[in-house]
């Protein structure tokens, strides 16, 4: 059970690192687990994809197809929806970390 809950924590964290980053640049999956990972998270392509596909069926994240090297790749980045979702989840996020850091 524990290890549920810190799980949900975890994909909390990470979709919050997509749409942050997202908002900075496009980015894509090979590209973006590279830099989770130098943030000590260790996620399969197996997680990331899915979290992507979510984001952007949920109106989040918007994606477009290029051709790299006679390869497909997607790159996504913010929509309003998935701005406005990540401007009140860093208030949020402040204010509990407020919160956890007093005492």
């Amino acid at each position: 059970m524990e290890d549920r809950i810190f799980r949900d924590f975890f994909l909390g964290f990470i979709k919050l690192h997509i749409l942050y980053h997202s908002k900075k640049e496009e980015i894509y999956g090979k590209e973006f687990k590279n830099e989770l990972a130098r943030h000590g998270y260790d996620i399969s392509f197996g997680t990331l994809y899915p979290i992507f596909h979510k984001l952007e069926k949920n109106g989040y994240l918007i994606s477009r197809k290029a051709n790299i090297g006679g390869k497909i790749r997607k790159y996504y980045s913010i929509t309003d929806k998935g701005d406005a979702i990540l401007s009140k989840s860093k208030h949020k996020a402040r204010e509990l970390f407020n919160e956890l850091s007093e005492g």
